[in-house]
């Protein structure tokens, strides 16, 4: 079974990208999916009524949806591989820029919207420099010049990375990302598989429940804001 990881912020067209994956591999991979979201999602409702394909959700709730992904991880790949599914989607929440989802053994794209200002892929720079691919969608309402400078930011976070540009509502210029998906290994020992990156340090105060503001109220990674530097870190 092949392990897809689709990241990115909301509203990029992730679901839209998982579509066109899904109409490929339907006749030949027998697809699963998994929506991992934080409140309400609706994803797995509409994939599985338009595709006839297993679909399920989860809400992360009290924990950052991408930390609580990698938990159920192992469980999502047993129950897929229960059903004899030929290929696990996982689309992730797509709140935090920070945190990465991807793991070993895994396929991961990023999915950025050509919309979204020039500037978007420094702003995610984690989430896109440990994919393996790049979907730019909606890059039929962007100028040429527009597309080639979006093309070049991503290429500053990560400069082999494979940027594949597309309306992925119509699926058009997707068909490099089909043929990388279909080479990709199958899951060789799910009980080896590890995130590729390193996520944020520990947990703050203020996840645990602490409600009061300023740094003094709090411990662990905590510094004042003339000492943070731009970067907030922990001495």
């Amino acid at each position: 079974m092949k392990l897809i990881i689709v990241a990115g912020p909301p509203s990029a067209g992730k679901t839209a990208v998982i579509r066109q994956i899904i109409r490929e591999f339907q006749k030949t991979e027998a697809p699963a999916f998994l929506k991992i979201d934080v409140v309400r999602a609706f994803e797995d409702e509409e994939l599985s009524t338009e595709f006839s394909i297993p679909a399920r959700k989860v809400y992360s709730g009290d924990l950052c949806p991408d930390h609580m992904g990698i938990m159920i991880m192992r469980d999502a790949i047993r129950w897929a591989d229960g059903l004899g599914a030929g290929i696990l989607i996982i689309e992730s929440a797509g709140l935090c820029l920070r945190c990465t989802p991807y793991t070993t053994q895994s396929f991961g794209i990023a999915v950025l919207s050509a919309v979204s200002g020039s500037n978007t892929p420094l702003k995610m720079a984690p989430m896109i420099a440990l994919a393996d691919a790049a979907v730019v969608t909606k890059t039929d309402l962007i100028s040429q010049a527009e597309k080639e400078v979006f093309r070049e930011c991503i290429r500053m976070v990560t400069p082999d990375i494979d940027i594949i540009e597309t309306n992925a509502i119509q699926g058009t210029g997707m068909r490099y990302l089909m043929q990388a998906i279909a080479k990709h290994p199958d899951i060789a020992n799910a009980d080896a598989i590890t995130l590729r990156g390193t996520p944020p340090l520990g947990v703050c105060t203020i996840c645990i429940g602490k409600k009061e503001i300023g740094w003094q109220h709090h411990f662990g990674v905590i510094r004042p804001l003339d000492e943070a530097d731009n970067i907030y870190r922990g001495d």
